[in-house]
């Protein structure tokens, strides 16, 4: 298993360019599923979850070519609506297979998924709303198996906000017979992404980025070509290692404008940060100031962003305050952080960060996605050498971190396993 060996003190400085965005690319992927004609998208990011979905979406008759960060999909043979344990075990964005395969064919046999252990995210409100639109949905043996000879326009409301519901409701709607208003929708620039993208492919949706979002369904969708927009968790996550380690960088190919929340407590810290059309450029402060945090549906402080903001929180003057509100069990990565001198008390959903002159160098063992992002900018700061263990997590989400870093002068190499 590999790990990361990283030796602190470096500033990072540079231009490094950001990637497609996760968060995006899945579900997107999946809306290819509603149409017989070939749909390519580009900016799609080379990460363990594209591929692993790629691979599940081709044992379901679909045809796939990829090139560098451009992905063609042909599922004009889609002939096999099952995704099997086996297969997304690992990922719980396969669940946004369920939607475009009940919309489509009818039908869809879909393994409970798997994914980060941040807490209980429950696939609830996407049976709700598909037996809303007139499905038939049972669970057993561990499979949503839904049936449909069509599904029917209908009212929905999400009991909570959910993205992945937002986005599977949403695109099973396309093709649903009369009109469905999705009410408490998710309003996730991934969810504008996603609804740009059927539009292209002759969808009839408004209100996409607002809670209520409408979508008149049509008989087909056709092939279309769509860009992938740039994620905005990687380019939060650059800005914090920026920050945190004394900084001044330049982030090429995104925008702040997914980022506002974050880009505000950047500059409470202390941060001079220039946004440009296509790109931020921030300067890290000889001192930075600790900002207390409360995570919450988008547009306030993404959940994603937690994890990087407690480390840099963690080396930063004063004492801060984080509340998760979003997850139940997504304070993991405090224990790994104190191995690396952080002072952080945890009292349920609320962690306090007390900062600290420095860090020193440990082993730290990655518990899930955005935890490996706050351990890696951890060590990017602290003394001596830190090893970060168990990175298949990081793999899952960010392309080419080391690659990346390292461009940015910071001394990180991967190490595999003998």
């Amino acid at each position: 298993m590999d790990s990361l060996l990283i030796e602190g003190g470096a500033r990072l400085r540079g231009e490094v360019a950001i990637s497609g965005a996760k968060n995006a690319a899945l579900p997107i992927l999946c809306a290819a599923l509603l149409s017989a004609e070939p749909v390519t998208f580009t900016n799609v990011p080379r990460l363990r979850d594209i591929r692993t979905l790629l691979d599940l979406l081709a044992q379901m008759g679909v045809k796939v070519e990829r090139d560098a960060d451009r992905v063609t999909l042909d599922a004009s043979s889609l002939d096999n609506p099952v995704a099997p344990y086996e297969m997304v075990k690992t990922m719980r964005a396969s669940i946004l297979v369920l939607g475009p395969l009940v919309a489509r064919c009818g039908e869809a046999r879909v393994s409970l998924p798997g994914g980060c252990a941040i807490g209980a995210r429950p696939v609830d409100q996407h049976i709700k709303g598909l037996q809303a639109m007139g499905a038939e949905v049972t669970v057993e043996h561990g499979y949503v198996h839904a049936v449909t000879k069509r599904l029917k326009g209908a009212r929905l409301f999400t009991d909570m906000v959910t993205v992945t519901g937002t986005e599977n409701l949403m695109m099973a709607a396309c093709l649903a017979d009369g009109e469905t208003i999705i009410e408490n929708a998710a309003r996730e620039p991934e969810i504008v992404d996603l609804a740009n993208c059927l539009i292209a492919m002759g969808a009839s949706i408004s209100g996409a980025g607002t809670d209520v979002i409408r979508v008149r369904g049509v008989e087909r969708l056709h092939g279309a070509t769509h860009r992938i927009m740039p994620d905005r968790i990687e380019t939060g996550t650059y800005l914090c290692a920026i920050a945190a380690t004394g900084g001044d960088a330049r982030l090429t190919g995104t925008s702040s404008g997914y980022l506002d929340a974050v880009v505000d407590k950047l500059i409470d810290a202390g941060c001079e940060i220039d946004c440009e059309r296509d790109a931020i450029r921030l300067k890290a402060p000889a001192r930075r100031l600790a900002v207390n945090i409360r995570t919450a549906p988008y547009p306030a402080f993404p959940t994603d962003m937690q994890a990087q903001f407690m480390a840099l929180n963690a080396v930063a003057e004063g004492t801060a305050v984080i509340r998760e509100t979003i997850f139940e069990n997504r304070f993991m990565h405090a224990v790994e952080l104190q191995r690396l001198g952080a002072d952080i008390s945890i009292d349920g959903n609320t962690a306090v960060v007390r900062g600290v002159a420095s860090l020193q160098g440990a082993n730290v063992m990655a518990t899930d996605l955005r935890a490996s992002a706050s351990l890696v900018i951890a060590g990017l700061v602290a003394e001596g050498e830190t090893v970060v263990e168990r990175i298949y997590h990081l793999d899952r989400g960010y392309e080419r971190l080391e690659e990346k870093l390292g461009a940015l002068g910071a001394r990180v190499r991967r190490v595999s396993a003998s």
